[in-house]
């Protein structure tokens, strides 16, 4: 058989075959569009390794990468929104709910779960943005909440990951007391003498980072983080004028006072390992 073949339209060789590649199989980073298999993301921490933009991941994907061996207790498994408001907007809320639930896999916006850290116990809870982008509603106060009474009772150190849009409005007043609730919870945490890390990724916004995402003994971020509380838009709708370059990115907030440290995601557990240490 001859190395090309004749079409109606002309000639073409099999270099010029147009081959359809499966859906999901790459990834095309949004920041440089740098393209590599879905696979070769995931190998390295969904990191883009031609500009490092850190792709969102979930809570799953960081229990995977942080705990040792990916092993963990996963807590307060079953706890699930209620619609005290009985509240309506495009949907029902309850309807939003459980299309989240299907869509995702999860029960809520938030996961928490106890593990070992280079064999440091600890509990992490870590957000995901999927579930109604990530906002705080009654059950992630609570799961919180129950996740630092863990540690308490543990005598071990507490890591929140948080990937927020803020405050759940669907429960308006309800979803607002978590902001104090957490606190609270916060420092009854510090008063055992016990570590809290917070570890703040793209985006963090809103009720979140005016509560527990900014009280960490430690706070830390990933690199370009969106990190406030209104967003850039409205902040430059509000007063009027341009904002200053990476306005509200990690490095931004770093060299502005109100983080400690920016961690590349690669480094995230040994990182956090050595503050365990250096903090006992």
């Amino acid at each position: 058989m001859g190395w090309f073949k004749r079409i109606k339209e002309g000639i073409t060789t099999p270099s010029q075959e147009k081959r359809e590649i499966p859906e999901g199989n790459w990834y095309k980073c949004p920041e440089c569009n740098h393209v590599l298999t879905s696979l070769e993301h995931a190998q390295n921490y969904w990191v883009c390794p031609s500009c490092q933009h850190h792709e969102r991941i979930g809570a799953g994907e960081y229990f995977a990468l942080l705990f040792d061996e990916g092993k963990f207790r996963e807590l307060a498994v079953n706890l699930t929104s209620g619609d005290p408001l009985e509240f309506v907007d495009t949907k029902k809320y309850t309807d939003r709910v459980k299309s989240s639930m299907e869509k995702t896999g999860l029960r809520d916006a938030i996961r928490c779960a106890s593990g070992t850290i280079h064999g440091e116990k600890v509990v992490i809870a870590a957000m995901d943005f999927r579930f109604i982008g990530g906002s705080m509603g009654s059950v992630v106060g609570e799961k919180i909440a129950r996740a630092i009474d863990y540690a308490i009772k543990n005598k071990c150190p507490f890591i929140c990951i948080s990937k927020s849009g803020g405050a759940r409005m669907m429960e308006a007043g309800f979803s607002l007391m978590q902001m104090a609730k957490t606190s609270a919870k916060l420092t009854q945490l510090s008063n055992a003498g016990l570590p809290y890390i917070s570890f703040l990724t793209d985006p963090t916004t809103g009720g979140v980072t005016a509560s527990f995402a900014m009280l960490g003994d430690l706070n830390i971020a990933e690199p370009k983080a969106l990190i406030g509380f209104a967003g850039p838009r409205v902040v430059k709708e509000t007063i009027g004028k341009d904002l200053p370059e990476g306005f509200q990115r990690s490095e931004f907030v770093l060299e502005h006072g109100f983080l400690d440290l920016i961690v590349e995601r690669k480094d995230l557990k040994d990182k956090l390992a050595l503050i365990f240490k250096m903090l006992s």
